[in-house]
């Protein structure tokens, strides 16, 4: 993916102006991100807003005010009044409104990592008051649990840097993006856990493995060694023209029942060879259908912890900020 891209937008535009304000409500688990997400938006020329009481929702996001930079308003547990009930109804008011076009955005991360966060900055859980960290996490994700589900875009950042995050963010809510579904398409490990935020997921462990290739077991499966023995499985082109027939199939039903983004997960032993060859034959796929497509290869860009940033990271930097980094 390109690097991070400072989006301009020229207010002026008639075309611009014809199209339903984007409003992006940003919320999630404590410590997961949710403060990089608001960043990246805003970096990407929305408005944000941080920690609004939800009683003035309905007061930003009114007819007579569609026309403009398109709103981020990041909304978590600590925001006052915050109940996920009102929430919800506020949100189904807002959506009914055809001058906006709103998507909620769901930060999430593994409990462990969170834990882990939050241990190493020294920050008490916005909800744990007195008690440990876990009871906090567990708190919360119970509370935020119907939130979670109703999500237009969950994004877990459990294994995501930083960059990777506001990147996706980016991608995904993109000022001058154009309607249909979004497609990301995930390579990952098994033994390192299924994605979190996947909707779809596909094992090809099945396939022939290069690690067992002296000469191929240190290169990728973005390598054209790795690929070439990948094919030269009987099985592998039956698969690819089944899973591609398949999508071909699903896609447009989800795109019409009013799904914006669905993520595609493919996951083999090592997520190093399998998965990422076969992530990138359906993103070329993906994309030659015109969807708007982006793949992550989750295990060929290791996870930068604070023990990777050096001594009095963890002192220096919020928990919003550290949850991906």
């Amino acid at each position: 993916m390109s690097a991070d891209p400072v989006l301009r937008v020229d207010l002026s535009s008639p075309a611009r102006a014809e199209r339903p304000r984007r409003v992006a409500l940003v919320t999630g688990m404590s410590g997961a991100g949710r403060t990089t997400a608001l960043r990246a938006l805003e970096d990407a020329g929305y408005e944000a807003v941080d920690n609004l009481p939800l009683s003035l929702l309905p007061s930003l996001v009114r007819p007579e005010d569609s026309v403009g930079r398109p709103l981020a308003i990041g909304i978590d547990t600590r925001t006052r009044g915050f109940e996920v009930t009102p929430f919800l109804a506020t949100l189904d008011r807002v959506r009914g409104q055809a001058d906006y076009d709103v998507r909620l955005l769901f930060i999430d991360c593994d409990d462990e990592v969170l834990r882990r966060r939050f241990t190493e900055t020294r920050r008490r859980h916005p909800l744990a008051m007195d008690r440990a960290v876990t009871d906090g996490i567990r708190i919360e994700r119970a509370l935020l649990r119907d939130l979670r589900d109703r999500a237009d875009l969950l994004i877990d950042t459990s294994s995501l840097a930083q960059a990777d995050l506001k990147r996706r963010v980016q991608d995904s809510l993109a000022v001058e993006a154009p309607a249909g579904l979004a497609v990301q398409i995930i390579s990952f490990a098994y033994r390192n856990g299924l994605p979190r935020d996947a909707d779809l997921v596909f094992d090809v462990r099945f396939l022939s493995n290069p690690h067992y290739q002296p000469d191929l077991r240190p290169l990728t499966g973005l390598d054209p060694a790795v690929a070439a023995h990948i094919e030269a499985d009987s099985g592998c082109a039956s698969f690819l023209d089944g899973l591609t027939a398949m999508l071909a199939t699903l896609l447009p039903r989800y795109e019409r029942e009013g799904k914006s983004y669905l993520t595609i997960a493919i996951g083999c032993t090592g997520g190093r060879h399998r998965s990422v060859f076969v992530a990138e034959r359906l993103n070329v796929w993906a994309l030659s259908r015109g969807h708007r497509c982006a793949v992550l290869h989750r295990e060929l860009a290791p996870e930068r912890r604070l023990e990777d940033l050096g001594p009095g990271a963890a002192a220096t930097l919020g928990a919003g900020d550290t949850a991906v980094a």
